[in-house]
């Protein structure tokens, strides 16, 4: 017997898997003809007549983000550390009304001496061009305030105890009168000292010259969702006395915009930019202790130790209080945990603890 007749003797099994790999083969050539048959190619005349070129632009799908801004929950298009300026805002009767709030992320309002208030409006994720101003004088709690968020501080002159503390403790700041007042322009349209101004991009390059840092660690709000609800009592207005009697902010919630807008004296606050009132997506009223420190009236305000405070939000008032630790800003708590802002432009209005929280307050509900 041959060799291969003893092979397939003693091992029948490898005839019968060469016959079934030579018939896969065969089924899969037929299968190729046949799709081959199915799907012959077009001519290019013939795909020419059934799909004519166009020169119609292919539409771009834009690209989600899911990045926001810190103080504001806005969206952004990336990342930003971008340091913030912390802007010294003029708010005397002949300063208003001020250019590019409504580009601040952050506006804090407190008494200066006088009983006048003071703006630290805080840009980090917006503005950029946009006229800022009237900018005024700085004092120590203003200080404390700016360099909450890290922020370049931005002012034209101040207190004895302010200058002390900015050249004793080397902090980084740009002052129209000291050290940047190639980076400030005048307003001939007003008279001075009301029409100091500047704007984002001249401050950020005044900082560059100074070889300030460009980015920092930026305090982050928690924000809720806009389909989210918040709890507390109706409020559609709150009126804050800060000291004098003739100097009354009101904010009134709209709904339809869903923004508190602003009013001083019962004249819209606006901004000469863009002739918009003046808004906010959150309202925050806080008590802190104030001290008179001289004559001219100069005070000593407590920005650190926390206290009562209302948020509106949502034509809603939630009671609690404000805290703030070490390096921090401020923030917003109710039973110990903080409570989220909408996204949007907040408003921080600190007022004196005496003769009692409550009496510069007054809330209208609906």
């Amino acid at each position: 017997m041959s060799e291969r007749g003893k092979q397939e003797k003693h091992y029948p099994w490898k005839r019968s898997l060469m016959c079934m790999m030579l018939s896969s083969v065969l089924l899969a050539s037929c299968g190729i003809a046949k799709d081959k048959e199915i799907q012959a190619p077009i001519s290019e005349d013939k795909a020419s007549e059934e799909n004519p070129p166009t020169n119609e632009p292919v539409p771009q799908v834009p690209e989600t983000t899911h990045d926001t801004a810190p103080l504001t929950g806005e969206p952004l298009d990336k990342p930003s550390n971008l340091r913030p300026l912390a802007v010294m805002v003029n708010n005397a009767p002949q300063a208003r009304p001020q250019s590019g709030l409504t580009q601040a992320d952050i506006v804090y309002e407190v008494l200066a001496e006088g009983g006048i208030t003071r703006l630290v409006a805080i840009f980090q994720s917006k503005g950029t061009t946009e006229k800022l101003g009237p900018i005024r004088s700085i004092r120590p709690y203003l200080i404390d305030i700016g360099e909450s968020y890290g922020g370049v501080l931005v002012h034209a002159g101040g207190s004895n105890d302010a200058y002390a503390i900015l050249q004793q403790q080397h902090k980084e700041d740009l002052d129209e009168i000291s050290n940047a007042g190639a980076y400030f322009v005048r307003d001939k349209s007003r008279k001075a000292p009301h029409n100091l101004y500047s704007d984002a991009d001249r401050l950020r390059a005044g900082a560059d010259k100074r070889n300030y840092k460009k980015e920092v660690p930026i305090p982050k709000y928690t924000f809720r969702t806009e389909d989210e609800l918040p709890s507390g009592d109706d409020a559609s207005s709150v009126d804050i006395t800060f000291l004098l009697k003739n100097y009354k902010v009101t904010y009134a919630y709209d709904a339809a915009s869903k923004q508190y807008q602003r009013s001083i004296n019962g004249k819209s606050h606006i901004d000469l930019n863009t002739g918009q009132q003046l808004s906010a997506a959150n309202v925050v009223v806080l008590g802190a202790k104030h001290k008179t420190l001289d004559d001219v009236g100069r005070l000593s305000v407590d920005v650190t130790s926390g206290g009562e405070a209302i948020l509106f939000q949502r034509g809603k008032m939630i009671k609690g209080q404000w805290v703030r630790t070490k390096n921090e800003a401020i923030r917003f708590v109710k039973d110990g945990q903080e409570v989220p802002f909408y996204p949007g432009t907040t408003y921080f209005n600190i007022v004196p603890n005496a003769p009692s929280f409550s009496s510069h307050v007054n809330i209208t509900s609906p």
